[in-house]
């Protein structure tokens, strides 16, 4: 049994290498590297997978997914720059591979050992991104 919970937020970012010449980020993230930042309205769906409860007939309880992701994600992501207000990518490039493995090891931590978790980020309604820890 696999069930999600979908939460959006909003955070800006800049595809950069401190590295790279300003003319290789530019070749290499196009857009994306706009030294002033660009943001997305991400969506992320959050699936947990595992054994239904005899007891309570959930496979988790959604409030307590939703808490979780509010408390872990959301309010950590929601309205900020991801280069400069987010220690998590202080050192990591804000790609949507990177926030996702991001994201999926901080649920990972919290979350039961008994479920399986899979990620899926949305950065456009075009570009999808998901991450199950493999």
């Amino acid at each position: 049994m696999k069930v999600c919970r979908r939460e959006t937020f909003n955070a800006a970012h800049r595809l950069f290498r401190p590295d790279w010449s300003d003319e290789k980020n530019k070749e290499v993230f196009g857009k994306c590297n706009n030294p002033n930042y660009h943001g997305h309205n991400y969506v992320l769906e959050t699936w947990v997978e595992g054994d239904v409860d005899s007891e309570t007939g959930f496979l988790i309880d959604l409030k307590v997914l939703k808490q979780l992701v509010k408390t872990e994600i959301t309010q950590r992501f929601d309205h900020f720059n991801l280069n400069l207000d987010c220690k998590e990518f202080a050192n990591l490039n804000p790609t949507s591979e990177n926030i996702s493995i991001v994201i999926w090891n901080i649920l990972r931590e919290k979350l039961d050992p008994k479920y399986k978790l899979t990620i899926k980020l949305w950065e456009t309604e075009n570009n999808i991104c998901e991450y199950s820890g493999e």
